[in-house]
């Protein structure tokens, strides 16, 4: 048991930072990210010994956090504010660094108006590098249905960014 707490513990110190910027990007609030992280740290600490291997760890994991996620959100009050990403947001280099900035806040603010669903698809799509069967597997749906979110949710970004310039 010594050595099941510990591999747990190395997993956290290794992955736990990840694992709250995904939940943040997802829920889009740091205090219910954290909530949503600690739930589903908890729950992974019960099963530890029991949890798959390989490919399947990091898909139940990321299923594991998913899900955490989408409670807190389903949970939460409906109108809720949004706190600016601090380290999180990456600035592409372009000629006017303002207009990147601009495009980046544009971006951001338009994936907090997708749905759960399809912002955590592009959160791990984009953000995770997630493949699609992975994506399918942490949303608990096929492959085929994760693909679709996605194309969704960037189809609806593009037509929204469009239309505003």
């Amino acid at each position: 048991m010594a050595s099941a707490k510990a591999e747990f513990t190395a997993f956290v110190e290794e992955r736990g930072d990840r694992l709250l910027e995904v939940a943040w990007l997802i829920t889009r609030h740091r205090e219910d990210a954290l909530d949503a992280v600690q739930d589903a740290l908890a729950g992974l600490y019960g099963r530890w010994s029991r949890l798959p291997s390989g490919d399947e760890f990091d898909a139940y994991v990321h299923r594991t956090v998913v899900n955490a996620c989408l409670g807190v959100i389903r949970r939460r009050p409906r109108s809720l504010p949004v706190a600016e990403p601090d380290r999180l947001r990456t600035v592409p280099v372009a000629a006017d660094p303002t207009a990147a900035v601009d495009d980046a806040d544009e971006v951001w603010r338009l994936c907090g108006e997708l749905g759960p669903v399809q912002r955590t698809a592009v959160v791990l799509r984009f953000y995770g590098d997630l493949s699609y069967a992975e994506i399918g597997r942490a949303l608990g749906c096929r492959e085929a249905t994760a693909r679709s979110h996605v194309h969704r949710a960037t189809a609806l970004l593009r037509t929204r960014t469009e239309g505003r310039r």
